[in-house]
């Protein structure tokens, strides 16, 4: 059994990463958050010691590690911005880190972590769960066997979120990175994984809501937009009650891939734990389109751009 520290448990991904590290037969012995509506812990680790401040966190899990119990893994699910100074917090206790998305914001703070890696001998993984889903893997299977051919893709997501949703941190660039951080980098994690590397990164649109451009990667063309308007929720959807439109096309064809994700999390720990997972190298590619999108000049609607662009 290993033992795990979760820093950010009363966030909205934390009960994935509770259920994934129940589901593999290890514990959580030590939870931080500085909100403390935490009850859900009951469901999964009642005995676990809970903090609502980082130092009193730290020097917990400090006295554990001078006690002959250090963690031998901390789970982060804090605020994007965050990510970089609890990774670390975590190879300076000895323990391996696994974060979630984005694992930091900035390409160059990519660098840091690997060198960190190499200096401790510590693991830092970085949660990459769609390339475990199964409509995901058929896809890329599909692809490799048209090694010369270029796709054409229509990416959209809109998730609506209320008033509440700018005024938190998701929706402060600094803390966020952003719309295309906060709500695509797992989009664009699974394309350049599946079609290759970036070629041309075009952003046609970019506001505290929508973003949309153009990705040209080694066998593709994307198309795509992101969105938390739910003004942008296609009428048809809004007339069965739901908030939320994803859809991803591939040369005209649907990708469904709208259920399997309850288990997704629970696969990459098992890998993590198997020796396997995925790490800063593989995370920095969606880092830097990321980051050349919320520092992009925007692009003139002319050429091809995502048909949402047209209303």
């Amino acid at each position: 059994m290993k033992t795990f520290g979760i820093i950010g448990v009363a966030g909205y991904i934390a009960v994935r990463h509770l259920k994934a590290v129940k589901e593999t037969g290890n514990e959580v012995v030590a939870a931080l958050d500085n909100f403390d509506s935490v009850g859900i812990m009951d469901s999964y680790f009642p005995d676990a010691d809970f903090f609502t401040e980082f130092e009193r966190f730290d020097r917990h899990v400090d006295k554990l590690k001078r006690h002959g119990s250090p963690l031998d893994y901390v789970s982060i699910c804090s605020p994007n911005y965050l990510h970089d100074s609890h990774i670390r917090f975590a190879i300076r206790q000895g323990a391996n880190a696994i974060c979630e998305k984005p694992l930091v914001l900035n390409p160059w703070n990519v660098e840091g972590l690997m060198d960190l890696e190499k200096e401790s001998g510590q693991k830092i993984y970085n949660i990459l769960q769609l390339r475990y889903h199964p409509a995901i893997l058929e896809l890329k299977k599909k692809i490799e066997q048209q090694p010369d051919k270029i796709h054409d893709i229509d990416l959209t997501y809109i998730t609506s979120r209320g008033k509440w949703y700018h005024f938190s941190w998701k929706g402060d660039p600094l803390k966020s990175g952003g719309i295309a951080t906060n709500i695509g980098i797992h989009f664009f994690d699974m394309l350049t994984w599946i079609f290759g590397d970036v070629e041309q990164n075009i952003t046609h649109k970019l506001t505290d809501t929508d973003a949309a451009g153009m990705l040209v990667l080694k066998k593709a063309r994307v198309r795509w937009f992101l969105s938390v308007d739910y003004e942008n929720v296609p009428a048809e959807i809004k007339e069965k009650g739901q908030r939320t439109y994803r859809s991803i096309t591939v040369n005209g064809e649907e990708i469904e891939f709208s259920g399997g994700f309850t288990d997704l999390h629970t696969k990459s720990y098992e890998e993590i734990l198997n020796g396997n997972g995925y790490g800063p190298a593989d995370a920095r590619t969606s880092i830097e389109i990321v980051h050349d999108i919320r520092n992009a000049k925007i692009s003139s609607l002319t050429g091809d751009f995502h048909p949402f662009l047209k209303k």
